[in-house]
């Protein structure tokens, strides 16, 4: 692979204080950046100090940041569920139950009609600057069904989550004790060797604190890494179990107390904020300038599902974080980057230093604020993913 110049960058960021005078996002205006032989940054600075490399592309005055880190994805599904959203647009309350309906479609879809789904989806997310995903199981709930979605999610990354604690399916609601037992039985050992991660839907209407521990430690002694879903519908033990168990992340966060404030922020675990959630549902949005405040390390993601977010635009979640969770236009791209790297434990994605792999993002501005200054307007007119340019393959790194 040859070396690449990406110069006249407007403005790069490149998400680490080290640059830019210790700014959040490390900004460097005026810059250029060098991809090396193997697909990793070699090189960001100055345009005028730029080193001479095998090819040069003209960012002509544009924007480059890192390409989105996307921590919390539902992509393995079949059917739609706009009826559910119509409903809940005239005034139904959203309630975990409706998963129950994508659970049978998917059941019901062959191999060929996942992946295809899962296939256009992911090329969706690449359109819009998303390079690095992390891909749920969930909507199967059998052990045929978790493992095949989990296998399919694993050849776009390796970014995949066993999650067979989604809810209690229709067949062991007089039983779920039973449930419980398969998710970390049977299932578990048939879904481990397809995921990096474990996790379980923490809420009422799910799974209880108790039967929630004993999934996450089961995935634990297979060697899994645990993420919860927490508090979405109301307060609940689901941060404080995410902490408790030194999960990566605990996903939405919409009710904490200052309890679970407090945990978050003297523990290594990320808030991973869903503000597409909230939008499409009409619920209150996380409270991110507390967490902020307070030092918790947050990320944003998309939650990409179709029930109740069914957005895969890191650019629109962005736009929210800003305009409805008073996070600054940094704040936000940070959490859309960094945060979303540090939330998967990844140190080789979300940032534009050298060591890093090449994902980048061009827009057509001259400043990422224009992710929440123009909202809805498609502003990704380039995606390199490992110093590659396009939207094609797998989001994952090369073989």
């Amino acid at each position: 692979m040859p070396t690449t110049l990406l110069d006249r960058i407007g403005l790069l960021v490149t998400g680490s204080s080290e640059y830019g005078a210790g700014s959040l996002l490390g900004e460097i205006a005026d810059a250029a950046l060098v991809i090396g032989e193997a697909g990793l940054v070699a090189w960001v600075g100055p345009s005028r100090q730029a080193p001479s490399t095998d090819t040069k592309v003209d960012a002509g005055g544009r924007c480059v940041l890192p390409g989105f880190v996307d921590s919390h994805s539902h992509l393995v599904f079949a059917g739609d569920r706009a009826a559910e959203f119509d409903a809940r647009m005239a005034g139904r309350a959203y309630e975990a139950g409706g998963i129950r309906t994508t659970v049978a479609a998917t059941r019901a879809a062959s191999d060929e009609e996942l992946a295809a789904n899962l296939a256009r989806l992911v090329a969706e997310m690449r359109r819009q600057g998303t390079t690095t995903i992390e891909i749920k199981s969930g909507y199967g709930l059998t052990v045929r069904d978790e493992a095949r979605a989990l296998a399919l999610a694993r050849q776009w990354t390796d970014e995949t989550t066993y999650l067979g604690a989604h809810v209690v399916p229709a067949e062991y609601a007089d039983d779920p004790a039973a449930y419980v037992e398969l998710v970390t039985g049977e299932m578990l050992g048939a879904c481990a060797e397809h995921a990096r991660w474990v996790d379980v839907f923490c809420e009422r209407g799910a799974f209880d604190a108790d039967a929630s521990r004993a999934i996450l430690t089961a995935g634990i002694r297979h060697g899994l890494e645990a993420r919860v879903h927490a508090n979405q519908l109301g307060p609940g033990p689901g941060v404080q179990l995410a902490c408790e168990l030194g999960a990566a992340s605990a996903d939405h966060c919409t009710y904490l107390t200052e309890a679970d404030i407090d945990a978050l922020s003297s523990s290594g675990t990320v808030a991973t904020l869903l503000p597409g959630v909230e939008f499409s549902t009409r619920s209150q949005y996380p409270a991110a300038r507390r967490l902020l405040d307070s030092g918790v390390t947050v990320a944003i993601a998309t939650d990409c599902n179709p029930g109740s977010c069914f957005t895969s635009s890191m650019p629109f979640c962005i736009a929210l974080a800003v305009r409805e969770m008073r996070m600054t236009p940094a704040e936000a791209v940070w959490s859309a980057t960094v945060g979303g790297a540090t939330a998967l434990r990844r140190g080789d994605v979300g940032r534009l230093v050298p060591g890093v792999r090449a994902d980048l993002v061009v827009l057509d501005a001259p400043s990422y604020v224009h992710l929440a200054y123009r909202p809805g307007v498609h502003l990704v007119t380039d995606v390199w993913t490992a110093g590659r340019p396009g939207i094609a393959g797998p989001i994952r790194d090369p073989a």
